[in-house]
């Protein structure tokens, strides 16, 4: 982790790395609270141990360790990044943590030499969707009655060009956009991914 010297009077400090084995229950409520219960217990274990996943936390210092207050999870499948998750806890929400989950899912992505990355999103999730198409994603397809809990459809949302030496610098930029944001309102990340 790196050193960062702070007052707590100017700065929060605002943690991005993978998810801790202790942290699996908080996940699982977080995901119950801004999601609706996606996934168990059993879920998040087997995308922590996954050598083909990436399970990210967003955490807040706490007196008693840490805040959870945002998931993201991507699963690399042959040259496919799949964004399985990003949940933000619902007080957090229209702060940018969304922002800074799906840029490091896809830095962890650029990492692993992906090609592209996809996700699957409710057409009724505006916020979402803007999001995601600001990070380059457009709309590929449509899966009929996707969610089980309402009988929506989900969109299917693409990115492409993950490998070539141009992302990288889409990367940067975007790294630059987040960091202004979060600086201008106080908070300093510190990034383990």
């Amino acid at each position: 982790m790196a050193e960062i010297q702070l007052s707590h009077e100017t700065a929060k400090v605002l943690e991005i790395k993978p998810v801790s084995s202790d942290q699996l229950p908080a996940a699982v409520e977080l995901d119950r609270k801004s999601l609706g219960g996606m996934w168990t217990l059993d879920g998040y274990q087997r995308e922590h141990t996954s050598p083909n996943s990436d399970l990210l936390a967003i955490s807040l210092p706490h007196p008693n360790g840490s805040h959870l207050v945002g998931i993201g999870c991507l699963s690399a499948i042959l040259e496919e990044g799949h964004i399985t998750l990003i949940a933000i806890h619902p007080q957090y929400q229209g702060q940018g943590f969304g922002q800074a989950l799906l840029y490091h899912l896809l830095r962890c992505a650029c990492s692993r030499q992906l090609e592209w990355a996809t996700l699957e999103v409710r057409p009724s999730n505006h916020p979402a969707i803007s999001l995601y198409q600001k990070f380059g994603f457009q709309e590929v397809g449509r899966r009929r009655r996707y969610y089980a809990d309402t009988g929506e459809d989900a969109l299917i949302l693409w990115r492409s060009g993950l490998h070539k030496p141009e992302f990288s610098l889409t990367l940067a930029t975007w790294e630059q956009q987040i960091s202004s944001r979060f600086q201008a309102s106080g908070w300093v990340f510190i990034s383990q991914t």
